[in-house]
């Protein structure tokens, strides 16, 4: 039996869940459509919340099923879909086409960072 212990929120259609493991926005990505899901994204606030719900007992901050787009500044859903909620932290995004991927502060907040730190994992199914 896997005991998640609260690693799992559900919100309507969707659970969000975590590993524990710090890595690179690829295999963040990679790990959970191996899993069958695909990076937590946030579409909206309770969304938003639950994934930060997973951020703070981890303390970690976490890689968002976010990236920059062909044209700098410009955040789409990793399916290519433009954003219909943000929960930008206060100046950001500021990378100006150097920080591609998104990660969640631990208040909630979003910022635009590199995709090659070593950020908690947490899947949306």
């Amino acid at each position: 039996v896997l005991a998640l212990n609260g690693k799992i929120k559900e919100v309507e259609e969707k659970i969000f869940a975590s590993n524990g493991k710090e890595v690179d926005f690829a295999s963040a990505l990679e790990s959970c459509e191996e899993a069958g899901g695909t990076l937590a994204t946030p579409r909206n606030e309770e969304e938003n919340k639950a994934i930060l719900d997973i951020v703070k007992q981890y303390n970690r901050y976490a890689y968002l099923g976010i990236r920059e787009g062909e044209t700098s500044g410009q955040f789409m859903y990793i399916n290519g879909t433009p954003l219909n909620y943000t929960n930008w932290h206060q100046y950001e995004p500021n990378g100006k086409g150097a920080e591609k991927c998104v990660e969640m502060y631990t208040d909630g907040s979003w910022n635009d960072k590199k995709c090659n730190l070593h950020r908690l994992t947490i899947c949306e199914f």
